[in-house]
């Protein structure tokens, strides 16, 4: 018997969610952390080779919960999912110690914050750019697992 398509959402969304926290802090070099929001090829670079091994975490945490809760992913709609998930966490991530930019060339992500009433508190509290930059993480975890758990198309 499958999942109801409830647990299937809730189960990915705390496999994907636990995942990231043990890609962003455990798994992630401290020389891609520290580079990966600079304005340059390198930190571009630390970037990349942080979210690829950031959504190889997550990938592998969710092939191993779909083995063992016999979840029954459809595994294109899985990866469809992990690069939402890539993809956002990027944009995020070069972001990474520009919260408090107030210029016209801040990332665009730290202009929309800005935009949405955010300047303040971004431009006070050192926390801000990081509560954020996970807000959103969080945020977009939960749309890719929405994506990988989608009800199967018929052909």
């Amino acid at each position: 018997m499958s999942p109801s398509p409830a647990a299937q959402f809730a189960a990915v969304y705390a496999v994907l969610t636990a995942a990231h926290e043990v890609g962003d802090y455990l798994v992630q070099q401290d020389t891609d952390a520290k580079a990966k929001g600079h304005r340059t090829p390198e930190g571009a670079a630390a970037c990349r080779r942080h979210v690829a091994s950031y959504t190889a975490t997550q990938a592998l945490a969710l092939y191993a919960a779909d083995r063992h809760l016999r979840l029954g992913l459809n595994w294109r709609r899985a990866a469809l999912g992990l690069a939402l998930s890539a993809v956002t966490h990027y944009a995020a991530d070069r972001c990474n110690s520009h919260w408090d930019d107030t210029t016209s060339n801040a990332p665009l992500l730290v202009r929309a914050a800005h935009a949405a009433g955010k300047a303040t508190w971004l431009t006070r509290d050192p926390a801000a750019g990081p509560l954020i930059d996970q807000a959103w993480h969080k945020g977009w975890i939960a749309l890719a697992a929405a994506v990988a758990t989608a009800p199967r198309t018929r052909p």
